[in-house]
């Protein structure tokens, strides 16, 4: 007889600095309220973003009936991507007129190969048009 599915009760995403996971809030209260091992969850997530910290990794957690939970990670927001190529500390408030800083078409490229996996693109031309709106929406220029 084939295992029994686990039903799934909710999923949610968690946006965490990577390697850096606490129970205290925002982790401990949204893990908590579903009665999740908060310990293993900072642990487990810990260990698999160790090599990317300093990034803010996002976790997609599915919990289910019985308490137990996976997780799948996600690449880290095109927007922290961008403003660390731009080397700015954010984005503009006024990014129509006032600019902040500026990536060149190279960064764009290599930050659209990066959330390739995440973006709804078919492929890295289009991937980069995403990326670039992202940029523009941030007041970052885009310069050859």
């Amino acid at each position: 007889m084939p295992p029994k599915k686990k039903k799934l009760v909710k999923t949610f995403t968690l946006q965490l600095k990577a390697g850096q996971a606490t129970p205290a809030p925002p982790v401990g209260p949204a893990l908590g309220q579903h009665g999740v091992n908060i310990m293993e969850f900072c642990k487990t997530y810990n260990a698999q973003t160790e090599s990317q910290r300093g990034d803010i990794v996002p976790a997609e957690i599915s919990v289910y009936e019985d308490r137990t939970f996976s997780f799948v990670l996600k690449t880290p927001p095109a927007a922290r991507l961008l403003i660390k190529a731009a080397g700015v500390e954010k984005g503009s408030g006024v990014p129509q007129s006032e600019k902040v800083g500026s990536v060149t078409r190279a960064q764009l490229r290599e930050i659209a190969e990066k959330k390739m996996s995440d973006l709804n693109a078919n492929d890295i031309d289009q991937a980069q048009k995403i990326i670039a709106g992202t940029a523009r929406s941030m007041g970052i220029t885009v310069s050859d």
